[in-house]
């Protein structure tokens, strides 16, 4: 499936009043990866962390329950779920009976599965906040003039090979629009490497560059990664944006180089 196949996407949609697993919309990941020149081969491993804050059903003599919930897709399966298809689909939970909440946790990870095209792991419960902000090097207090605001430029990219750096870079400056509504999608963004010491300047001056771009999260993350892969040359690369709530929805993907372990899942105060 390589596009939303549906007018309801970016569109006022009636409140779904019965459980629907075809309100799932999937978008296949080789669109954005044709883009950036990517083939079969991908340079990175990763995951796309789901955040769900609205989840509720009916249990088998009615009364109503709730949940948060976490979903992990895997960055390998072919698609991807537009999000406010997501969020329709998990609506459509609200007045539905179930015999126990493992059937309600089993339902969505098949549902999500088959949608992706790869096994989605889905657990209740959200990670803890992030406590340690302080261990990564903010670039955002750097006093520089920014006049350029899209679309995203790997120009301003450069790195130093004869200065090693092994570092965590972070910015809350990283801002896109939804492809499909149009409505501007904010995150903090972790960039850890090591190899030629990235300059900080440019890197910012780059981050900024996405705040007119339309793409999915996931796919901007893509694009951070190969950029900075390609443009300074890192030994190993982990990029990681973590997106504001947005629907009852945040989106957390993360994209490494083979063999890196994934960074452990936390949130945002923003989250």
């Amino acid at each position: 499936m390589d596009a939303p196949r549906t007018p309801v996407l970016g569109r006022e949609t009636a409140y779904p009043r019965h459980y629907d697993a075809s309100l799932l919309y999937p978008i296949a990941r080789k669109l954005g990866r044709d883009a950036l020149g990517l083939g079969d081969a991908l340079p990175f491993i990763g995951h796309d962390r789901w955040h769900a804050y609205e989840l509720g059903w009916l249990d088998a003599r009615g009364k109503p329950r709730v949940a948060t919930a976490t979903f992990t897709v895997p960055a390998d399966s072919p698609r991807l779920v537009e999000s406010k298809s997501l969020k329709l689909y998990l609506n459509s939970f609200n007045a539905t009976r179930f015999d126990s909440d493992a059937d309600v946790r089993a339902r969505i990870a098949g549902d999500l599965s088959q949608a992706a095209g790869g096994a989605v792991a889905v657990a209740f419960g959200l990670p803890a906040g992030d406590a340690d902000v302080d261990a990564d090097t903010s670039i955002d207090a750097l006093d520089i003039d920014i006049d350029a605001y899209g679309p995203p430029d790997p120009g301003h990219l450069r790195a130093d090979a004869a200065d090693p750096g092994d570092e965590t870079l972070r910015s809350d400056l990283l801002k896109s629009n939804c492809p499909v509504t149009g409505q501007p999608d904010w995150a903090s963004v972790r960039i850890a490497y090591r190899g030629p010491r990235i300059d900080r300047t440019g890197l910012l001056r780059y981050l900024v560059s996405f705040r007119d771009h339309a793409d999915f999260h996931e796919q901007c993350v893509e694009r951070i990664f190969v950029d900075l892969l390609a443009r300074c040359r890192p030994q190993s690369l982990s990029v990681e944006a973590r997106y504001t709530r947005r629907g009852g929805l945040d989106i957390n993907p993360w994209r490494g180089t083979p063999g890196l372990a994934a960074p452990a899942p936390r949130r945002e105060s923003r989250q």
